[in-house]
Formats: structure tokens, C-alpha cells, sequence
């Protein structure tokens, strides 16, 4: 068995460090895996960290600001630089940008007795680099049609802002539906792309997929008056919106044609992870009309789609930009099978229909497993260079 040497070390931390999904793809996996369990023996008692926030708040940021922001950072920054022809982020100046990202994990984790103006300084300085970066190669591209893009991520990090300075809830949910309305972005471009692209390689017509840009314009839209209705407390319109999304959403997905993907898993994990959308706007429209719990509806969101669509994003753009086949490795298929399942289970605890307990243990335990997995395949292709020599 070959014994690892310091050169070989050097040149894995050089690749994950040559493009910007490398280094945030592994460390968000890395992030859940750890993250997950601190969570359950934090809100079970077994485990007190000197957090920064709340407890149930700092799982809540550490998702969508820890998590979700690294996607984000790997896939846009990534793909920005294909959109306007720029050369990527990478090497010293990505170090430091992944350096604000795990200091920001590291601080509010143990930084529960530091001044907060040097834990929330550092935590809400990332988001915005993110932003600088790709904003910069959008407007010498001269690129408009990526300018929603940046709208919605600095709505994004005014949730961040509202959720540690005021501590209100009500901005993890607004986070959510920015979330959102980046699912409905990204997951419009890519998913019915692939999915014509795959229908014309199994002798279908490609032509079959539709997408609408007025509907796609619409769905944003509608997902950015739900956020400003639902921060100003205006729950019965908010109510309503939501159902208004929901059905936009909806009528996308059929026209996208999801279920002539079956057979391929990098295509239905897409589709299924989308359809998780309506499903999150259909239960905050009942948590807002009436009364249900307001867990089912952020965990639809969050652990479905969120959670399940950044897993099958992440599985297929690794796969693609290190130049090999979009052939998943081995076990990956029962993973998307196992992130979608905690999902249900998570919501399906929170109408108790599980018991608490057996709920929380069986989604994290799925998640773990899944991301897992992950670790287990991707982490080799991540750190090595591509097949076939080229920069990615």
C-alpha cells in the first residue's frame, strides 16, 4: 500500500485550493458530519459548547449561514467564472476566503466570551466577499441576466443580519426562502438543461421540456414578496402568496417533466429535491392560515429542498469539473435515496407522527450516513487532479 508522503500532502491541499468547489464542497460535508451530532447532544443536554447564540438559533445559522453559504460559495464561484469567461478565485486569495468561512464556524461555536461585534464581524463578513467576487466578473460581463442572482443573496445576508443582531426566528425563515428563490435561480438553468440534454441521448425529444422565462421571473418574485410580507408580520397575505409560489412551482416542475429522469439518478434527485419547494410553501401557507407547526414547514425547506438539492448539486458538479464521467460512484444512489428519506422523517416529527426523539436520531442518522458516503467517494476526486490534466 503506498504510504502518503509531505509532497503528496502538499499537492492534495494545492488542488482543493485550486477551485472554489473543491475546498467548500469537502468542508460543508465535513461541516454536517460534525455539526449534526453537536446539535443533538447540545438539545439533549449530553453536550454544552460556548456558543455564540442560542442554542436552537445556532443550529438554525449554522445551516443556512455555515452550510448553505458554502454551497453557494463553491458552486457560484465556480460557475460565475464559466458564465463571464473569468479566471477563478483560487490559491492564496481562496485561502482566506475559506479562512472567514471556518472562523466564522469556529467563533460562534466557541466564542459564547468573546466581545460579539468580533464574532459577528467575522461571521457576516463572508457572505458579502462571496458577493464582491462574483459581482465584480458580472459587471465587467455585462451579464444582467445574473444580477437576481446577487438580488437575492444580498436579501439572504440581511437575514443573516436580522437573525444575530435581533435573534428572531423570523429571519431563519426569511433565510429559507431566499434559500428558496435560489433553488427556483439555479435549479430553473440546470435542471430542465440536463434533463432536455439527457431525453435527446435516450432518443426522446428534447423538445418535450419547457420553461417559461415569465414563469421563472414570477417564481423569484413571488418568493421575495413572501419574504417582505412574512418579516413584517403580515401572516394572512403571506398566507396566500405562498400558495401562489407553491403553484408556480408546480407548474414548472411539470413542464420540466421530472419523471422521464427515473432511471438517472443525477437527474431525479434534482427534480424530487425541487419538488420539496411547493411542499415547504404548501406547509408555511398552513402554518400562517392554519396553525401548523412551523418546524414542518423549515424542515421541508431546509432538509428537503435545500439540504437534498445542494447533496445531488454538489454529486454532479464534482463529477463534471474534475472531467470525469457523470457516472455516480458506487453507493451514491442509495445516499440521494437516504437525504430524502431523513426529510420525511423530519417532518414527519414535526406533526408528531414521530416521536420526538426517534425522529431527530432517525433524520440525523440518514444525513450522517448519506454525507457519509459522500466523504467516502468524493473526497479522493476532490483532492486529486483531473484524468485528463486540465485546470478544474
Amino acid at each position: 500500500m503506498a504510504i502518503p508522503t509531505p509532497s503528496a500532502d502538499r499537492a492534495s491541499i494545492g488542488q482543493l485550493f485550486g477551485y472554489p468547489f473543491r475546498i467548500f464542497f469537502l468542508s460543508m460535508a465535513l461541516l454536517v458530519v460534525v455539526v449534526l451530532p453537536v446539535w443533538v447532544l447540545q438539545a439533549t443536554g449530553i453536550l454544552q459548547l460556548p456558543l455564540a447564540l442560542p442554542g436552537v438559533l445556532w443550529h438554525q445559522h449554522e445551516m443556512l449561514f455555515g452550510f448553505l453559504t458554502a454551497a453557494i460559495a463553491g458552486f457560484l464561484l465556480t460557475a460565475v467564472c464559466t458564465w463571464t469567461q473569468t479566471d477563478r478565485i483560487h490559491g492564496l486569495r481562496l485561502v482566506l476566503l475559506w479562512g472567514v468561512w471556518i472562523a466564522g464556524r469556529l467563533l460562534l461555536a466557541f466564542g459564547g466570551d468573546l466581545p460579539v461585534w468580533l464574532v459577528q464581524g467575522v461571521n457576516l463578513a463572508f457572505l458579502p466577499l462571496v458577493m464582491i467576487d462574483a459581482g465584480w466578473r458580472v459587471w465587467h460581463a455585462r451579464q444582467k441576466r445574473q444580477l437576481m442572482v446577487l438580488v437575492v443573496l444580498g436579501l439572504l445576508w440581511l437575514m443573516q443580519i436580522g437573525l444575530v443582531i435581533r435573534l428572531d426566528p423570523v429571519y431563519g425563515y426569511g433565510a429559507l426562502l431566499m434559500g428558496l428563490a435560489l433553488i427556483s435561480i439555479v435549479g430553473g438553468r440546470i435542471t430542465p438543461a440536463f434533463t432536455s440534454g439527457y431525453l435527446g441521448r435516450q432518443g426522446l425529444s428534447p423538445s418535450l421540456v419547457k420553461n417559461s422565462a415569465k414563469l421563472d421571473m414570477a417564481s423569484v418574485f413571488a418568493m421575495i414578496v413572501l419574504l417582505a410580507t412574512l418579516v413584517s408580520g403580515w401572516r394572512a397575505l403571506a398566507g396566500v402568496i405562498a400558495i401562489v409560489a407553491a403553484g408556480i412551482m408546480l407548474v414548472r416542475l411539470y413542464h420540466w417533466k421530472g419523471w422521464l429522469t427515473r432511471k438517472e439518478p443525477l437527474l431525479w434527485i434534482l427534480h424530487l429535491s425541487i419538488l420539496w419547494v411547493p411542499v415547504a410553501l404548501t406547509l408555511l401557507a398552513g402554518h400562517l392560515l392554519a396553525g401548523w407547526p412551523s418546524i414542518a414547514w423549515a424542515h421541508a425547506a431546509g432538509a428537503g429542498a435545500i439540504g437534498c438539492l445542494i447533496f445531488g448539486v454538489i454529486a454532479r458538479v464534482t463529477l463534471g469539473h474534475t472531467g470525469r464521467s457523470l457516472v455516480l460512484p458506487r453507493g451514491m444512489a442509495t445516499a440521494f435515496v437516504l437525504i430524502q428519506l431523513a426529510a420525511v422523517a423530519r417532518v414527519l416529527t414535526a406533526f408528531n407522527i414521530l416521536g420526538w426523539h426517534a425522529g431527530i436520531g432517525v433524520s440525523t442518522i440518514l444525513w450522517l450516513i448519506a454525507f457519509g458516503v459522500f466523504l467516502w467517494r468524493y473526497t479522493h476526486i476532490l483532492a486529486s487532479p483531473r484524468p485528463d490534466g486540465k485546470i478544474g
